[in-house]
């Protein structure tokens, strides 16, 4: 099973809005501290509430999820530089750089869990904040937005390694 690193932005009700979304991105080319470079690839897709996502992923990264420092690391790299397109792209509701962050909330989800959610990287429409009382956290994302700052990707050996996942298991057996 692979896990994907992307951004994912909800754009409402409107397709045409997620389509103008992707075409920001689509072709984009980043160039990591490492030498690789990232194409950035697009597809759109509809919610169970009917609402639009754009998916913003770009190949020759890690589709494993994060299995080292390193690739925590390109990761974070990469998702500074969505971020600062994402600063610059046509209108969305809100979105957010991670693995496996398709649909992560609806809309009536995340207007629901709002007053106590804290995602970092959360990047919100101040249309939102208007609606719903967010946290004191959010701060200005660009004009339009406000966010949750990012904090990079987290190498988590515990999570990739089944021989420490055993080893941590058996701490808890009692003898």
């Amino acid at each position: 099973m692979a896990w994907i690193f992307s951004l994912s932005a909800e754009c409402g009700s409107d397709e045409s809005t997620a389509h103008k979304f992707a075409q920001h991105f689509i072709g984009q080319i980043f160039i990591l501290s490492n030498g690789s470079s990232c194409l950035c690839h697009v597809d759109t897709f509809q919610d169970i509430e009917s609402n639009w996502w754009c998916r913003v992923y770009p190949n020759n990264i890690s589709e494993v999820g994060i299995n080292s420092p390193e690739s925590a690391y390109l990761m974070t790299e990469l998702g500074i530089l969505l971020y600062q397109k994402l600063r610059l792209a046509p209108p969305f509701r809100y979105a957010l750089v991670g693995v496996e962050v398709d649909e992560f909330r609806t809309y009536s989800e995340l207007i629901e869990d709002l007053p106590n959610l804290s995602i970092p990287g959360l990047v919100l429409s101040q249309i939102i904040e208007q609606e719903v009382a967010t946290l004191p956290i959010f701060r200005q994302f660009s004009s339009g937005y406000i966010w949750q700052p990012y904090q990079g990707e987290i190498y988590n050996p515990l999570m990739v390694s089944p021989e420490l996942k055993t080893k941590l298991d058996e701490l808890f057996v009692i003898s």
